[in-house]
């Protein structure tokens, strides 16, 4: 038997007051240490500026010194962040006798100032808005027919006037026109798709358009005689493809603007132009394109992604909120009539109201009451928040990067 006196005494460390230790965790000089460790590693920095979530933070981030201004600027940097925060819904444009804003609420703080930005700018009266995409907005004075690019966020961007659209060509008659545009870089690249019905023939022509350097320089122009755009086809660009709506059957027609040739798509079965609200979203991988497919009567909603000559199925949704609201004497005037690009979310217009749909969120709810004039007649055109962010140029690297 071991005596207690002789039992080995466990070793216990300094009693200290909580208090002092307290103090030593919180010293300026350890926190400094810590903080410095983290933010010195270029791969946690990364990281962590990939979770502020809102690009005007991120610009704000970057001013902090010249190495985090270069990483967030960096352009593979970017799109991981746009990848993980596509750009948000700032709100929408009626326009009907000038141009009205209406922001989207809730808005984080963080966006405040720049919703309160776009909601004070003021175009004038008698204009439309024929496109608006990436903070840039077409305009057309009625009365003039000159076309104007705006950019609200920055006005230092805008293009005064915009060359006069292509003319028709002889022995046609005109059937419809539209400008489309898509992003490229830190811009935006705008078309005119115009199409015109031959007297004596019947055959249809698709000339496209790109505006360069001022100009109107003509992509393609291709013939057709099997397939004709519907009226209001709703066209979508993606990549180099523009796909529409054809008038004969339950096709899409699609143009590749590379090659010059149509091709077509069949509705996913099930799927009507006559007895339906169809609208096309484009892609961000550029790989195929979603139908977003409305049945009024139903207050059903069914998303369709095209991807490799198959239709998938991504998600179906019954709008009873909206059937609460309305009742059943407005059934038959649902209509879409806006798409966000890449399934985001959808602007529904009732007899009365616009409602915002939010596909990712599976949210809807009323954002609008509109007027009777506005009813019948009015244009609507979703604002998002610009991409890529603006970065201040540095003093001694006046070259911003860009994706």
């Amino acid at each position: 038997m071991v005596d207690a006196d002789e039992m080995p005494q466990p070793i216990y460390a300094e009693n200290k007051p909580c208090a002092e230790i307290e103090s030593r965790r919180h010293s300026p000089t350890l926190m400094l240490a810590v903080v410095t460790k983290v933010l010195d590693d270029d791969d946690l920095l990364a990281e962590i500026l990939l979770r502020v979530v809102f690009p005007t933070t991120l610009v704000r981030a970057a001013l902090v010194c010249k190495r985090w201004y270069h990483h967030a600027s960096d352009r593979r940097f970017l799109r991981r962040f746009r990848k993980l925060h596509p750009p948000c819904l700032l709100g929408f444009y009626v326009v009907f006798k000038g141009a009205r804003f209406i922001p989207m609420q809730p808005q984080p703080p963080e966006l405040a100032a720049v919703v309160r930005h776009v909601a004070g700018y003021r175009f004038g009266n008698l204009i439309d808005l024929k496109d608006c995409r990436n903070g840039i907005v077409l305009t057309r004075d009625r009365k003039q027919g000159v076309l104007t690019y705006k950019v609200p966020l920055c006005p230092e961007r805008g293009m005064p006037t915009v060359p006069p659209l292509p003319r028709t060509q002889g022995g046609s008659i005109f059937y419809f026109g539209e400008i489309l545009s898509k992003e490229e870089g830190d811009g935006l690249s705008c078309f005119y798709m115009v199409v015109e019905v031959s007297k004596e023939t019947k055959e249809v022509t698709v000339s496209v358009y790109m505006l360069q350097d001022g100009v109107w320089c003509m992509v393609t122009s291709s013939k057709n005689q099997l397939h004709w755009p519907l009226p209001r086809p709703n066209p979508v660009l993606v990549d180099n493809k523009i796909y529409m709506g054809s008038a004969r059957g339950n096709n899409i027609l699609v143009l590749d603007l590379s090659a010059s040739t149509f091709s077509v798509i069949h509705l996913p079965q099930g799927v009507e132009y006559a007895s339906s609200e169809i609208k096309l979203s484009r892609t961000d991988d550029a790989s195929g394109v979603y139908l977003i497919h409305l049945r009024p009567m139903e207050f059903q909603l069914c998303v369709w992604l095209h991807k490799e000559d198959n239709w998938l199925l991504v998600d179906t949704m019954y709008l009873h909120e909206m059937c609460a609201i309305l009742g059943k004497t407005d059934r038959r005037y649902v209509h879409i009539r806006q798409v966000g690009d890449n399934d985001q979310f959808v602007l529904l217009q009732t007899s009365q109201y616009i409602f915002y749909l939010d596909i990712k969120c599976r949210t809807l709810h009323k954002v609008d009451e509109m007027t009777v004039d506005e009813q019948c007649y009015a244009d609507i055109h979703p604002f998002m928040m610009i991409w890529p962010p603006i970065f201040p140029a540095l003093k001694d690297d006046p070259a911003r990067n860009a994706i």
